[in-house]
């Protein structure tokens, strides 16, 4: 015989909010009740309760409400940190008309790195890019295009050739003007003049191939991967019936879970031993001489920069105010002394990467 739905006591619901921040997934959540309690019929509930709670309490939040605790947020992230940027403008009805915000870690890596925004959308993409940011250069994804080619030249004969050729078109051409010769050579050569996808690329080749593109930095991307391997990151916090105010507490709950992922590597690092790719002797013995000593490897660097410093305080004292070396006095063996850190002998190795 099922129970009946009953009123959920104060710690099942604080759990069950607490799980759902985490992202948890409802049946989980039903499930670690049903282990601690010892079983199904030692609970007072079911799952389909946990679920409605969920629905009713967590998701369905007003969004003046959430409007409202998105501005308390922000304002408790700035008492914690001063280094916490926000800016947040509001409707006459209390809405959120815009907002903008950045924690202090995002902040102290554009200072470091500098960012790259990458968009995944197709929207209104160009006509949302001219209005906001004016200068931004846009451009296509050569891999899309480039994964199109066996749909749309199929009824070709020799489709493979041709598609070889075009790809040796578009990545070998060394100047805008030899690609701009060897692709209506391939053009010609193989009767695509009168093909509508081609002669469409021909006209954007601007934004999609990559000579004239090389002179822009992109950050090293030629594809929307790395957005598509961030939504899947984020998808694990959040969903689209997250709200406002759980989205950015899910937000620093992300950031939180990549800065940890990367001290347990580095952590992971600092006691690993590579393994040998041999059995030799020789090879065992140096990779247990070298084996990761960070605070060693720090101490020495600290050791050879107070050791520089020292000497660029005497060089200045012996140059009498004058604050460069000049290339007519100084010979080869000395700058290399000056710049070269002691080397000494230790067991550690450097982290690399």
């Amino acid at each position: 015989m099922l129970k009946q739905h009953s009123e959920l006591s104060m710690s099942i619901r604080r759990t069950i909010e607490n799980n759902k921040e985490a992202g948890i997934r409802p049946s989980k959540t039903y499930q670690s009740f049903v282990a601690a309690a010892g079983g199904h019929r030692e609970l007072n509930f079911i799952e389909k309760d946990v679920r409605n709670y969920i629905t009713r309490e967590v998701r369905n939040v007003s969004e003046q409400e959430d409007a409202k605790e998105f501005g308390k947020y922000l304002l408790r992230m700035k008492e914690k940190n001063q280094n916490f940027f926000f800016e947040l403008e509001l409707e006459e009805d209390q809405l959120i008309k815009l907002a903008f915000w950045a924690d202090a870690r995002s902040r102290a890596a554009f200072e470091y790195f500098g960012d790259v925004i990458s968009f995944d959308t197709t929207y209104n993409t160009n006509r949302a890019l001219e209005a906001c940011m004016p200068t931004i250069i846009h451009r296509w994804f050569i891999w899309h295009i480039m994964k199109k080619i066996p749909s749309k030249l199929n009824g070709y004969k020799g489709h493979a050739e041709i598609e070889q050729e075009m790809s040796q078109v578009v990545w070998n051409s060394h100047s805008k003007d030899s690609f701009d010769r060897n692709w209506n050579d391939f053009l010609l050569n193989f009767g695509l003049v009168d093909n509508k996808w081609l002669s469409d690329l021909s006209e954007d080749h601007y934004i999609w191939v990559p000579i004239y593109l090389d002179h822009h930095f992109w950050a090293g991307m030629r594809s929307t991967q790395r957005s598509e391997s961030m939504h899947s990151f984020f998808n694990k916090f959040i969903t689209r019936n997250s709200s406002l105010i759980q989205f950015v507490k899910q937000y620093d709950n992300c950031l939180g879970s990549r800065e940890q992922a990367k001290r347990e590597s580095d952590a992971a690092d600092f006691h690993t031993v590579i393994p040998c790719a041999t059995k030799s002797s020789i090879e065992a013995q140096n990779i247990c001489k070298f084996t990761s000593e960070l605070e060693e490897l720090t101490a020495i660097l600290h050791c050879a920069y107070d050791t520089i410093m020292v000497e660029m305080e005497e060089l200045k004292a012996k140059r009498k105010g004058t604050s460069s070396l000049s290339h007519k006095d100084a010979n080869l063996e000395s700058v290399n002394e000056f710049q070269s850190p002691p080397r000494i002998r230790t067991r550690g190795r450097p982290k690399i990467g």
